[in-house]
């Protein structure tokens, strides 16, 4: 479409089959920390330490849906969606992180919920690993260690073969930028560790080497008998130069997108290496700092197993930034390691933003991410496994969300439609409001409002609940 016409509302349909869906994630709603022979995971012992999550919250009990997965199912039921993403907690499987430990009560767990979506008609989207990692495996090390591969593959293989007969979609790893750069760099998520270069490079090494394992394992080993697919989510802002006509911000914004996205996803989605780009930005931040080369080499063995690793793009997008290049190190806003990357990133003015602080409301950014994963890796069939908007939470006519759907699922579709992008489907974050990490439960996703103050967790739908499903029965945008 031409550039005057970016921001135009297009009416028309999603693809015959499209799946529409809802996302959540085990520590944001399970609560039942300890129970039924749960082991703790990194997040239950960095919500316990005063100071890490606001208002000294955690996910203790969160939404209970340990307890309430029924509701949440007659939730989705009324929403209309046919598909639930949603992810298994690897401690609650394996208390200490390995096959020596089994814990019966979590495989029931699981089982109940898969087999009570599919007497719902709704078919279940599996993340093994949403960021609570096992803390018998972080006081081994966590992902900076690699022995971290095969026992990720040990835990892997008991969720294909427990639930592989129902399971038809695997999504090995969800946002490993975010939990890397967060948890092993900067130390804002668990486990709270600070060494931006050395154990964040490490640790992405190792999730990235366990996913392409994991997904040749699952070929070899299940495919044959249970037909499902497996997938990578990885989540990306879109980069815009902030000067298109400037040759300095374009490059700027490629390097954005090769370094932050690329980093993950060429290895999987592209040539099976890092890109270069990334080598070499990492390799100067390493010598600026004293430090040798910190990035791990994959070896031509990786390399071969890394390549095409999947069957699905999982992509998680929520806003976008303008790029330029960031002049001195002091100047770089410190966000998922920009200066290591050497870019400056910022808002424009004129967009809105919701609750959380880093949340730009941008639509016309998802079509351009799109439109980017499709040129750079030939256009994969890619499901949207996350896409949403914060707010406080006390609104139920919640105008900003009902806003942000409508448009950037609109957005979507103008990708289908006129660029020709491979979508399959589309997850809105959030079923309900849930413990949103750090921030607690002070930022708030839910189509439906969850009452955290009433033991019984009562959730209640929002409009943007109603808009929503509209949305899912007319299949698109009907004038």
């Amino acid at each position: 479409m031409a550039s005057e016409k970016r921001d135009e509302f297009y009416y028309g349909t999603f693809p015959e089959g499209f799946a529409w869906s809802t996302a959540t994630a085990s520590y944001q709603i399970e609560g039942a920390w300890n129970e039924d022979g749960k082991g703790a995971s990194i997040w239950d012992t960095f919500s316990h330490e005063a100071g890490n999550v606001a208002e000294g919250h955690t996910g203790d009990v969160a939404c209970d849906s340990y307890h309430k997965w029924q509701e949440d199912i007659q939730l989705m039921q009324k929403l209309g969606t046919k598909y639930y993403r949603f992810s298994i907690s690897w401690p609650r499987l394996m208390p200490d992180g390995t096959k020596a430990t089994i814990n019966q009560a979590g495989l029931d767990y699981y089982n109940k919920v898969i087999d009570g979506l599919l007497a719902a008609g709704i078919t279940p989207m599996v993340t093994l690993y949403h960021w609570d990692l096992p803390q018998a495996l972080q006081d081994r090390g966590g992902w900076p260690n690699p022995e971290l591969v095969d026992l990720y593959l040990d835990y892997a293989r008991l969720c294909f073969q427990t639930f592989g007969d129902r399971i038809k979609y695997w999504i090995t790893f969800n946002e490993p930028i975010v939990f890397v750069f967060l948890g092993y760099g900067n130390g804002l998520h668990a486990p709270g560790i600070k060494r931006p270069l050395d154990d964040a490079m490490r640790a992405g090494h190792t999730v990235i080497r366990a996913h392409a394992r994991a997904y040749h394992m699952y070929d070899k080993e299940f495919r044959p008998s249970q037909n499902g697919k497996v997938g990578f989510t990885l989540n990306s802002d879109w980069c815009e130069p902030k000067d298109p006509s400037n040759p300095a911000d374009v490059e700027a914004a490629e390097r954005a997108m090769l370094c932050k996205l690329g980093w993950f996803a060429d290895p999987v989605y592209g040539s099976g290496d890092y890109p270069d780009v990334f080598k070499q930005q990492i390799k100067k931040a390493s010598e600026e700092r004293g430090l040798p080369y910190v990035l791990p080499q994959f070896t031509p063995e990786d390399i071969a197993l890394n390549k095409g690793s999947y069957d699905f793009y999982g992509m998680n997008h929520y806003t976008s930034r303008l790029v330029s290049p960031a002049e001195r190190q002091e100047h770089a806003r410190m966000q998922i390691g920009n200066e290591v990357f050497g870019i400056y990133e910022e808002p424009d003015p004129s967009w809105s933003r919701g609750a959380s602080s880093w949340l730009y409301v941008v639509p016309y950014g998802i079509r351009r991410n799109l439109g980017w994963i499709r040129d750079r890796y030939g256009n994969p069939p890619v499901y949207i496994t996350e896409n949403g908007i914060s707010d406080r939470g006390s609104d139920l006519d919640d105008k900003s969300r009902q806003d942000y759907y409508t448009r950037y699922i609109n957005e979507v579709l103008k990708a289908i439609v006129f660029d020709g992008s491979n979508i399959k489907g589309y997850n809105a974050w959030s079923l309900m409001d849930n413990f949103e990490w750090a921030e607690g439960y002070t930022e708030c996703f839910g189509l439906h409002q969850v009452d955290f103050n009433n033991p019984s967790r009562p959730r209640t739908p929002r409009k943007s609940a109603s808009v929503y499903t509209q949305i899912i029965k007319n299949n698109g945008f009907k004038k």
